[in-house]
């Protein structure tokens, strides 16, 4: 049976992860058809830009927040650090990303911080950060659980698109790919991406004898970029439609078919090649 568990990368710090409440990928039965805002998103970590987050939004201070009519948990930033204020029980960074400007504060403990240790992060350095979206005195900030140094900066310009691209998923659904006769040979269309291709091809031959729903579940998580993270077990579920128990048997026959295989824990799911 597939287990929608806390997600150990996200959560080395110990704050909040992957996983979905009630056993459920859909993280309960509100996530019906026709309600004003998606649920589901909850328990994933979701890439934003700090304009997304200072236009979160909450029903009350013990709300969820909610972004684009979707309700989020975790977030994840890379901005360039403006200024760094050290305390004895935490460091805030101040962030500047483009889009706006924000700050993530991390807790520490003192007892387990070394006078010696340096820390790697420096001012206009670019980072990294995972944690909650928190408020206090009308001020908005980012509550972290892990936060780390970008050396590579292709890893910002892949931030920006990806929260574009959860954006558009979220507003639109997933792209669908081109349709194409059985047994014909795969064409790649002029301006499809790789990905786009590769989808319409494997889909169509190698998985073309299974159910409906696990075609559909192969042909959503190819439809996004070949990474190591994979995709996000919630956003399969609103992708392909149909009940919890549905959704978790098509992927645990998929798991047990050796047709996917989780990534980064036990809620991102990838394509095996």
């Amino acid at each position: 049976m597939s287990q929608f568990s806390q997600n150990p990368y996200y959560d080395k710090a110990g704050g909040g992860g992957g996983g979905f409440m009630d056993g459920s990928p859909l993280g309960g039965s509100n996530g019906t058809p026709g309600s004003s805002t998606r649920r589901g998103g909850s328990a994933s970590v979701r890439p934003v830009t700090i304009k997304q987050v200072l236009s979160a939004t909450q029903t009350h201070s013990e709300a969820d927040w909610v972004i684009d009519d979707a309700e989020i948990g975790s977030v994840t930033v890379i901005g360039q650090v403006i200024s760094i204020q050290k305390q004895a029980t935490n460091i805030v960074y101040s962030l500047d990303d483009g889009t706006g400007r924000l700050e993530a504060r991390h807790w520490v403990d003192p007892s387990a911080m070394e006078e010696d240790e340096e820390d790697p992060i420096t001012e206009d350095s670019y980072i990294r950060v995972m944690g909650t979206i928190k408020s206090f005195g009308n001020k908005r900030y980012i509550n972290t659980s892990q936060q780390r140094l970008v050396k590579d900066h292709h890893e910002l310009y892949f931030h920006l698109l990806d929260a574009m691209a959860t954006k558009l998923i979220l507003e639109r659904g997933p792209p669908h790919a081109p349709r194409q006769q059985p047994g014909s040979s795969p064409i790649k269309a002029e301006g499809a991406s790789a990905y786009s291709a590769q989808s319409t091809a494997v889909t169509n031959d190698q998985f073309s004898h299974l159910p409906q729903m696990q075609q559909a579940i192969i042909r959503f998580i190819l439809s996004h970029p070949q990474t190591d993270d994979g995709v996000n077990v919630g956003a399969i579920a609103r992708a392909v439609g149909g009940s919890a128990n549905e959704i978790s048997a098509a992927l645990d026959s998929l798991l047990d078919g050796g047709h996917i295989y989780t990534t980064l824990d036990e809620s991102h799911y990838a394509v095996s090649q």
